[in-house]
């Protein structure tokens, strides 16, 4: 009806007169309590009572600027005033609270700014910013709501990925960033920041994912150029001196043309060569050689000189020392030849014009400038002549090389043999062994002899005249045996345990000098060098990684070379104990308005290692996150939990904490109210019993007034 009547006329509607000057716009009158903050203590009760007016009487609204108003919320309206009631309130009912009031003669709002005072929400945008190989950086912004006081630190906590309790690492952070140090290179982590205020520990803000403590290798070491020719470059290098605690994926090779400007991309390799091809002939360039895990690929290692693409192309040359060889029998021998080719050459191998064929006795190795070839226990039957010949796209040498093998003598003996025995197992005469046997002479001829056959040989002579025996004591001259067995694991845990062993029972006819000792993990290929020297039986192995299995094996050492391994049966390290059994019967013993006595039982099982102290948590009725309590770990059976909000309803639940960890949590105990105990008032004395008391009373007043 407004803007069609002036006041104090009467406007006729169907069946109804309304009087004009009866018309008011809605008026909302605060008091001036609410036109300031409104501070009101967490688990407490909003209450907001604003007088309206207005005719006809207005429709009211309340809202939450930004947000949806709580469904705890509740609302009166009268024609006189309207309430807004919130109970148990929390942080996130912190806000600006909207009441509006409309009516056919207008519209009209006010707002109500109201503070919860709480422990801090979760802080904001937490984000790893850096990551190396034993440490992670991390930043974060303050809370959205700080709980009605200033933020006065912030608590930084961390978790290995395959455990379930966080730790804390820093509890009194002013800043919003932190280093994390001191970290297990290789190993997952989450973290979490919590902010602290004068009203508590608010909630967590956690990483989403986990986090990978390591960082881009470094450089690979040394370059070499091992080949040039009219279009193609051979390169090689070294290994990073660390891999940034993450597998190597690959390594990125670059060129650049010389007087260019831009690297291109030429290769991606996993071995620690490449042989790049498509190169314009007379033409320089510049490589370098990157590598690559899964945090990213390292700074680049450059060639130190750019490659002149140009044909150096060479026949074989031998450059040979000496062309003839003598070995005694029995005894290794090597022949090294080296030689000089580009590109490297074809190697071949022949004796007395037959090729030679690689056996486990004998064995020819090649790299680029040397052929080198070994025969182990050598004998008679190993003297020739052998030809090696190179062969490369430029041309084919050989050279010629003369080995003459002496046989060792036998002992003498002038008597007739019918039987010939050794360990007293009778000897055959196959295979390597062969028996001679005259009147007056016999002899025993055991080709390409192995450690194995050193013992105690007897001969045993018989005629029907009688018999005889000799025993002759034979030692072949090798390397050692394997150590005795089995090798065994003791003291195990999940960072050492402790190797045992005998020594070998094949000595190779010399003393044991010491032994090596070496581990492997079973899901790598590559054995680690444990001890170089050991000089006893029994060794300690530390640095192992908890969860990993692992092999190791020894070997002993003597002056003719390293012996056969001792190998043992995979073992995972693990402490021989587990985490302890949650503890039992949690309940409040007494409260207060302010603080409460927790009391319970210790586990059932103590996992196999000692108890060493308990940690409380408490949670409030409606709270979601539980906040621990003791900042040091409790080794009674009972604590105090202080610093409790009167009114509020509170449970409890404790963690046993051993050498292996922290238990899984008890089962809460139930809610407890935050509030004095509460008494009967004693009954009133009996009548007689005051008389006589006023009458034992009565002559020391009189007595003290007639002294007055």
């Amino acid at each position: 009806c407004q803007g069609l009547y002036t006041i104090g006329e009467h406007v006729d509607l169907p069946g109804l007169v309304v009087p004009a000057e009866k018309l008011e716009a809605p008026e909302i009158e605060l008091d001036t309590a609410l036109r300031k903050i409104v501070n009101v203590r967490a688990c407490s009760t909003l209450h907001l009572s604003v007088t309206i007016r207005g005719r006809p009487e207005p429709e009211v609204k309340w809202s939450k600027e930004g947000g949806t108003l709580s469904e705890r919320a509740q609302i009166e309206v009268t024609s006189s005033y309207t309430v807004l009631l919130i109970e148990n309130v929390n942080r996130n009912d912190t806000g600006k609270y909207v009441l509006t009031a409309e009516n056919c003669s207008g519209s009209k709002s006010a707002f109500i700014n109201v503070r919860i005072l709480d422990s801090p929400s979760a802080p904001t945008n937490l984000e790893v910013k850096d990551v190396k190989r034993d440490s992670v950086s991390i930043s974060w912004e303050p809370p959205v709501i700080d709980g009605g006081a200033k933020i006065s630190h912030y608590i930084v906590e961390k978790r290995e990925e395959a455990r379930k309790a966080f730790t804390s690492v820093c509890s009194n952070c002013v800043r919003n960033s932190y280093k994390i140090d001191n970290l297990q290179e290789g190993c997952f982590y989450y973290f979490r920041v919590l902010a602290v205020n004068e009203f508590g520990t608010g909630l967590p803000a956690e990483t989403a994912d986990a986090v990978k403590v390591s960082e881009v290798p470094l450089p690979p070491g040394k370059i070499t150029l091992s080949d040039v020719t009219c279009n193609s470059v051979r390169l090689s290098w070294e290994k990073p001196d660390h891999d940034g605690g993450s597998k190597i994926t690959c390594y990125t090779v670059e060129m650049q043309a010389k007087g260019e400007d831009t690297w291109t991309i030429c290769s991606e390799s996993k071995a620690l060569e490449v042989t790049i091809n498509g190169l314009t002939k007379g033409k320089e360039y510049f490589f370098r050689v990157s590598a690559v895990n899964e945090k990213g690929q390292s700074e680049p290692k450059s060639l130190l000189a750019p490659v002149t693409v140009k044909d150096t192309s060479a026949g074989p040359v031998i450059n040979l020392l000496s062309n003839s060889f003598s070995v005694k029998a029995g005894n290794d021998f090597k022949i090294d030849v080296p030689f000089k080719a580009v590109p490297p050459p074809t190697v071949a191998w022949k004796r007395e014009g037959t090729l030679l064929k690689e056996t486990s006795r004998v064995n020819v190795n090649t790299s680029d400038t040397t052929s080198q070839i070994i025969i182990k226990d050598a004998t008679k039957l190993d003297v020739g002549v052998y030809e090696v010949t190179l062969t490369n796209s430029v041309g084919t040498t050989s050279a010629e090389i003369f080995v003459n093998v002496f046989e060792r003598p036998g002992p003498p003996s002038d008597l007739s043999v019918d039987e010939v025995s050794a360990d007293f197992v009778n000897i055959g005469t196959k295979g390597r062994v062969e028996i001679a046997a005259t009147k007056m002479h016999t002899s025993l001829l055991i080709r390409e002899s192995v450690r194995k056959d050193s013992g105690q040989y007897t001969l045993t002579l018989q005629n029907t005249g009688g018999t005889t025996s000799k025993t002759i004591t034979c030692k072949v001259l090798d390397r050692p045996g394997p150590p005795a067995g089995p090798l065994e694991v003791s003291g195990l845990s999940a960072e050492k345990c402790t190797l045992s062993w005998g020594p070998p029972h094949e000595t190779g006819g010399a003393e044991i000098m010491y032994y090596i000792v070496e581990k492997c993990e079973t899901s790598r290929v590559a054995w680690t060098l444990v001890y170089g020297d050991m000089m006893a039986t029994t060794c300690k192995v530390t640095k192992l990684l908890k969860g990993n299995e692992y092999l190791f094996r020894v070997r002993a050492v003597n002056k003719y070379g390293e012996g056969e391994t001792l190998e043992s049966e995979p073992i995972k390290a693990t402490d021989p104990f587990t985490i302890p059994s949650a503890p039992l019967d949690v309940e409040v013993t007494s409260a207060t308005t302010e603080a409460m006595t927790i009391c319970w039982k210790r586990p059932a099982t103590d996992g196999g290692s000692r108890i060493s102290g308990y940690i409380i948590e408490k949670r409030e009725k409606q709270g979601v996150r539980w906040v621990r309590v003791n900042k040091k770990p409790v080794y009674d059976l009972r604590a105090k939990a202080s610093g409790l909000h009167e009114g509020c309803e509170y449970e409890f639940r404790v963690f046993a904490e051993n050498a292996a960890g922290l238990s899984e949590a008890s089962l809460p105990c139930p809610l407890t109210l935050a509030e004095d105990p509460k008494f009967l008032p004693s009954p009133p004395a009996k009548l007689g019993d005051k008389c006589r008391s006023l009458a034992c009373l009565l002559p020391i007043i009189v007595t003290h007034l007639l002294n007055i």
